[in-house]
């Protein structure tokens, strides 16, 4: 192999796609905009600042959601993404429905805890998109979705994805190109459900080295010996590889039981869009 990988973007290239596609698949719904949750992190910007550039600032809606325990940079910075690209914004504490939850239902730990509250969030934006009239804008870039770091029902689900096939280095290309506020762009990545939280703590691995492999095993194909032999320690491309085949579930439509001759999901998957 030649090319880097994963290889740099063209933005020019890359931001025409992604505004076809938003552009294209809001038409599809009737929809009036687009909703996401803003968080002050890299990969939520990039999708709020894709969305402004394919509909407009007007038809974005940026909803802040803390917890008690976010950190207040998060807040700031996100507040920055606001500003500077214009777009509607709001506001929801989810902590009285987190909180009544847990005093009711019993304490849980760090990651059950996270987990909910990944899940009032999107609850949260879906009910806000049926209030606008508007899709429900996912935030997750390919890393993350390969390797299942994310919430099932929680951060992983949306309507569009414009940054779910570029990896976090490309999603940080992309955001510099498209000149987002550099204490964005390079803060360590972190879903703030907790104190001190970071990404690359909690899985054990740099994006960095977690790119590199997961595009030569997804994108080229490479085996583990391949991969090993490209350079990457055969502990951690076994490690990465285990976390992409132990995450399959999450990046699977519900599993219906065939009993029928054309079942959703396995026979009845046309590539189309019915009366539009």
């Amino acid at each position: 192999m030649t090319h880097a990988c994963p290889p740099n973007l063209n933005p020019t290239i890359a931001l025409s796609m992604i505004d076809r596609f938003l552009q294209e698949e809001l038409v599809k719904t009737g929809l009036k905009g687009l909703v996401l949750g803003l968080s002050g992190g890299v990969d939520s910007a990039l999708a709020c600042a894709l969305a402004a550039h394919a509909l407009g600032p007007e038809k974005v809606l940026a909803l802040k959601m803390p917890y008690r325990t976010s950190s207040p940079a998060s807040d700031t910075d996100a507040d920055a993404v606001i500003a500077q690209l214009g777009v509607r914004s709001d506001r929801q504490d989810i902590t009285p429905m987190v909180d009544a939850y847990f005093q009711s239902a019993g304490d849980a730990p760090a990651l059950r805890r996270g987990n909910f509250m990944a899940r009032v969030r999107m609850a949260v934006l879906f009910d806000r998109s049926a209030r606008e009239g508007y899709l429900v804008l996912g935030t997750s870039n390919k890393t993350e979705l390969l390797l299942g770091y994310g919430t099932w029902y929680g951060d992983m689900a949306s309507s569009l994805n414009p940054i779910g096939d570029l990896y976090k280095g490309q999603v940080r290309q992309l955001s510099r190109h498209m000149g987002l506020p550099a204490q964005v762009i390079e803060k360590a990545p972190s879903a703030d459900l907790w104190p001190d939280q970071t990404d690359e703590g909690e899985m054990g691995v740099t994006y960095a080295e977690a790119d590199a492999i997961l595009c030569l095993l997804v994108d080229e194909r490479y085996t583990v010996e391949e991969v090993a032999a490209a350079g990457h320690p055969i502990d951690r491309v076994q490690k990465i590889l285990s976390m992409v085949e132990g995450s399959q579930y999450k990046r699977r439509l519900p599993i219906i039981a065939k009993l029928s001759q054309r079942t959703v999901g396995i026979d009845f998957r046309y590539p189309r869009d019915w009366g539009r």
